[in-house]
């Protein structure tokens, strides 16, 4: 699992991942097709936002990220005609993994332990909407 500190990071990685893993096309001067476009928003401990994302040929393919975009959606973001904001807009919160411990992602944090609560707490006095403005 790679983490990028921006989206736009996340979008590239993936992108030079795709075409690593489809040389075939690449060398017979083929255009790259892309079917599915997965996608994962992190919140470190730290209060850090990570971005994963991946392309897929196939829609249905086993990935870390969750399902974001298929079809033309998503050949449309490897083709490099989006808007961020978007892009941002279009994210579920809820969607939204938090670390607990490294390496270790929930959808919310743990509150049945001390550290669990203090965590949640710290999350919670933070900006709702973390990464919307600055991105």
């Amino acid at each position: 699992m790679s983490l990028y500190a921006t989206l736009e990071e996340a979008i590239d990685a993936a992108r030079e991942e795709f075409l690593e893993q489809n040389t075939e096309v690449v060398d017979n001067d083929e255009t790259p097709s892309v079917s599915q476009f997965n996608l994962q928003k992190y919140i470190m401990q730290d209060g850090d936002i990570m971005w994963e994302a991946e392309f897929g040929a196939n829609e249905g393919e086993e990935t870390e990220g969750l399902s974001f975009l298929s079809g033309e959606a998503a050949q449309a973001i490897f083709d490099e005609d989006f808007d961020k904001q978007e892009l941002l807009e279009e994210w579920q919160d809820e969607n939204t993994l938090y670390e607990w411990d490294e390496g270790e992602y929930q959808l919310q944090p743990p509150l049945d332990t001390e550290e669990g609560a203090a965590a949640a707490e710290e999350w919670d006095d933070e900006d709702p909407y973390p990464g919307r403005d600055d991105e």
